[in-house]
């Protein structure tokens, strides 16, 4: 009886999160200006194009990624059937997640609320990708091609070099850097969506146990 508790309890937060997500509005990054040392810096942090291939320092780091990776492939099974598919798009958040010195789950939690892992999502303000990246960044750092959101690697590298730019700009506050992110800086319901879906990332990261 006390486990079917707990089952349904675990159900009903998924349910609670899934709603909180739906009721999230529509947003987007704010153009703003940008300092041109700023503009430089992340222009120069979008244009290397370094492959995600995962460096490692010892062989228990690189196993304690595989543990990760297979955890995480198993639990976004529904999400992206097909194995090769799941496994290159964990291996890029997780790449690009460090590079940018973000915590991969933090991304997992953003795409889910975002774009709920649709490569080819655009928002009612034209925000694209998996990370619904606002075209104009495009032109900001890059050579103004917005179809270049869909690129699963590029919106990924867009995606967290702004949400590592605004967390900078924000001082290291998390919850008005996500604010920010979502063009409703300041507001709870955002930021919240985002931590609640981290953290349940958070909790499957923990459970690091099962093959690859």
């Amino acid at each position: 009886m006390g486990m079917q508790k707990i089952s349904l309890l675990r159900m009903l937060g998924g349910l609670f999160l899934l709603f909180i997500c739906e009721l999230v509005q529509a947003g987007g990054q704010l153009e703003e200006p940008l300092v041109d040392s700023v503009r430089t810096a992340l222009s120069s942090a979008i244009s290397n194009q370094a492959p995600p291939v995962p460096e490692f320092k010892d062989t228990e780091s690189r196993l304690d990624y595989l543990r990760w990776l297979g955890v995480m492939s198993e639990r976004l099974k529904k999400k992206k059937p097909e194995l090769h598919v799941r496994r290159e798009f964990l291996q890029t958040v997780w790449y690009e997640s460090r590079r940018a010195g973000l915590d991969p789950t933090l991304v997992l939690g953003l795409v889910q609320v975002e774009s709920n892992f649709r490569k080819f999502a655009v928002s009612s303000v034209g925000a694209r990708g998996y990370m619904q990246v606002m075209p104009f960044w495009t032109r900001v750092l890059g050579d103004g091609d917005a179809g270049k959101l869909f690129h699963m690697q590029t919106n990924l590298r867009f995606g967290c070099v702004i949400l590592r730019h605004y967390l900078d700009r924000e001082k290291g506050d998390l919850f008005l850097a996500l604010g920010r992110y979502n063009g409703s800086r300041g507001k709870a319901p955002y930021p919240n969506a985002v931590l609640g879906a981290q953290k349940q990332w958070e909790t499957i990261a923990k459970s690091r146990s099962g093959p690859f």
